[in-house]
């Protein structure tokens, strides 16, 4: 989908979003405005409101105290994993994150169909994961991703599911960085593909 006008792209969500491990530029927000470039777009560089540890309710507040431009072209949301990882509860986070929704959809210029979510990596097929002895009684990765894709069909979102792509990179040499937990730029950049198919299918 051709946009005549430079492109603005807000990128939210924890230490998936910023790449954690990476350069800021490997991360896949910046990989896919390099990718909307190359498909002729005139693309400004991500704004991007994420940080490694937020839950949906620290993103939100953060959201909320942040000075934003009016809206975007495209607005990105990967939140969840650190509400898994403490051990919060479903009901907690699928309010929060219907909340975190009806914010993008505010700041994106075309609505629900500037939006777009994705699926919360499961961090437990890691090498990391092996060696975490947090003995905090957690809801599976699925039962969280199950709430992501609900909530997105029933603001009719474009869903992105990149389960598989993170599965791979945990059991493939190269898929994850050096602390065994977070994704390489390549894991970052499969990602992209699958947005860009979905946003700005050929």
């Amino acid at each position: 989908m051709q946009i005549h006008h430079p492109i603005t792209y807000l990128a939210l969500g924890d230490s998936y979003t910023i790449g954690e491990g990476l350069p800021l530029r490997e991360s896949f927000p910046y990989q896919l405005v390099q990718l909307l470039r190359a498909a002729g777009e005139h693309a400004h560089a991500p704004e991007i409101i994420a940080q490694t540890g937020f839950t949906t309710r620290e993103l939100a507040t953060q959201l909320i105290h942040t000075q934003l431009e009016p809206q975007y072209d495209w607005v990105s949301l990967l939140i969840g994993v650190n509400n898994q990882y403490r051990g919060l509860s479903l009901r907690e986070f699928s309010e929060e994150f219907e909340f975190l929704l009806h914010k993008a959809i505010n700041l994106s210029k075309r609505a629900e169909k500037g939006v777009f979510t994705l699926t919360i990596p499961d961090w437990t097929l890691t090498p990391f994961a092996q060696k975490d002895s947090n003995p905090i009684e957690r809801l599976p990765i699925a039962d969280f991703n199950k709430v992501v894709m609900q909530l997105s069909q029933q603001y009719k979102i474009a869903y992105i599911d990149i389960s598989e792509a993170c599965d791979l990179a945990a059991q493939t040499a190269g898929g994850l960085c050096k602390d065994d937990l977070h994704y390489s730029a390549s894991t970052h950049a499969e990602w992209c593909k699958k947005i860009m198919n979905t946003i700005y299918p050929s």
